[in-house]
């Protein structure tokens, strides 16, 4: 009986797990078939649109400004160096570094007395020559006389000469007395030869007196200037540098004492590449005469001069490119001879061109436009000049458009965009279109919100939406898009 019993329970049980297996294999079964019978959900895919800072291109006439490094030069230096050696006696106390002179100041007394001395010799060598060239002089005048004498002496000898020979002819007179009457002519003719040749000796002995003191009167101008350059004068205004004596020191001839700069007359040296000295010049190949700005930064405090080019170097240089440009400039308050500045060069005018930020234009030559729809599309422009973080490029054919300020990598052909405009925000978005809803398809919406997984603060907000007479089209569309209808 017992074993009748539990057999029965035993069938029991297996009965009732059989139908539970079963049931929960129908409930496993239909619940596949279900969800396979679902139609999908259709999650459509929402355009990404992004926010971009244009500018629009209008057509202007701008002046490039080309900025390269300089140096600043002196156009007026002159080395102070002494003429002669001897020892320093005196120094003017601007004779220091940076001691201001001006024209005409004596600086510098060397120790004259050697060149004085020079001077004593070569003035007494000059007495000895007037009184030598005097001494020829009388001499002359003596030679002269002496000349006339012999020369009256030889007529009357010729006199004699024609008396006797009358005398002969006449039959009075010997051939004897003619002979020594023409014996003596011969002799009186002879002492004026001997005269004019000691007249020729006086003449050369003038020419050679006169000789030996325009010498003497070199030697003493000479030693007048050595004895003149034992003082140096300041040629100008201006700055000394460099100096290198003292009183009491001892100089060389020809050591350089200082160096004399003019601060007032500064002109600033820099060098371009080649293709910006094409730019400066004019169409005949000459080089304008543009205007410049040279800016020393002094501890936060800029000093600043203008000026125009002058002139360019005459060669290259060993080891150089480009041209060495020089710059006059007008006033220089502050500035010195060595200081390295920042120069500022207006190039020609560009006509139809525009300033842009480097941001908007692409290492390939190319801007991004917003076209028709807010959609951007690449087009190529001539990049003209670099001005700092902006560059010039041509307006042709985009006058008026609006471009890309600051491009990035998400940027491209074909992107929607969201212009945000300088000074401005980003556009004002179209007011959403309301629709009514009705009973049926509120509950749908309500319902379907209740049951998603999203934080309640937010249900509440949809669930008020809903709520009201007029809901959004897009809020609908987007809560019926996820609902799968």
């Amino acid at each position: 009986m017992r074993f009748l019993r539990r057999s029965l329970m035993g069938v029991f049980l297996l009965s009732v797990t059989l139908v539970l297996l079963a049931w929960a294999g129908n409930m496993v079964r239909e619940a596949v078939t279900a969800r396979l019978n679902e139609e999908p959900r259709n999650f459509p895919q929402r355009e990404r649109v992004l926010a971009v800072n244009v500018i629009t291109l209008e057509p202007q006439t701008i002046t490039p400004v080309l900025t390269v490094f300089g140096e600043l030069r002196s156009q007026r230096t002159l080395d102070l160096r002494s003429a002669t050696s001897g020892t320093v006696l005196e120094a003017s106390d601007a004779l220091v570094e940076g001691g201001a002179v001006t024209q005409g100041q004596l600086l510098l007394t060397i120790d004259p007395v050697e060149a004085q001395a020079a001077l004593d010799r070569v003035r007494a060598d000059l007495q000895d020559a007037q009184a030598e060239l005097r001494d020829a002089e009388r001499s002359l005048l003596l030679e002269q006389d002496e000349l006339s004498a012999a020369q009256e002496q030889a007529n009357l000898r010729a006199q004699a000469v024609t008396r006797a020979r009358d005398l002969q002819e006449r039959g009075v007179g010997t051939a004897a007395t003619v002979e020594t009457a023409e014996l003596a002519a011969s002799s009186a003719q002879a002492a004026v030869l001997t005269r004019r040749q000691a007249l020729a000796s006086a003449q050369a002995r003038i020419d050679q007196a006169t000789t030996r003191l325009a010498r003497a009167e070199i030697s003493v101008s000479e030693a007048e200037r050595d004895l003149s350059d034992t003082e140096v004068f300041a040629a100008f205004d201006g700055v000394l540098a460099d100096v290198s004596i003292s009183p009491g020191g001892r100089v060389t001839a020809n050591e350089l004492i200082a160096q004399l700069v003019d601060p007032t007359r500064l002109e600033v040296a820099f060098r371009v590449s080649t293709s910006q000295y094409a730019r400066l010049l004019d169409g005949d190949g000459t080089l304008i005469t543009a205007p410049v700005r040279v800016a020393l930064d002094v501890s936060g405090v800029n000093l600043v001069a203008e000026g125009q080019i002058t002139r360019e170097g005459a060669s290259v240089g060993t080891g150089q490119t480009g041209r060495l440009l020089f710059a006059r400039l007008d006033s220089s308050p502050g500035f010195r001879p060595g200081d390295f500045v920042t120069v500022s060069i207006d190039e020609p005018q560009l006509d139809r061109v525009a300033l842009v930020s480097a941001t908007a234009v692409s290492a390939d030559g190319t801007v991004l436009v917003v076209g028709d729809e807010d959609r951007l599309q690449s087009v190529a422009v001539d990049l003209l000049r670099r001005q700092g973080d902006d560059v010039i490029i041509t307006v042709r054919g985009l006058a008026g458009q609006t471009i890309v300020a600051e491009r990035s990598p998400l940027l491209g052909d074909g992107i929607k965009v969201n212009p945000i405009r300088p000074g401005g925000s980003e556009t004002e978005p179209a007011e959403p279109e309301m629709i009514a809803l009705d009973a049926d398809r509120r509950a749908k919406l309500i319902a379907f919100v209740n049951e998603g997984r999203m934080p309640d603060e937010v249900k509440a907000r949809i669930i008020g939406q809903l709520e009201q007479e007029e809901v959004s089209s897009e809020t609908v569309a987007r809560l019926e898009s996820r609902m799968g209808s």
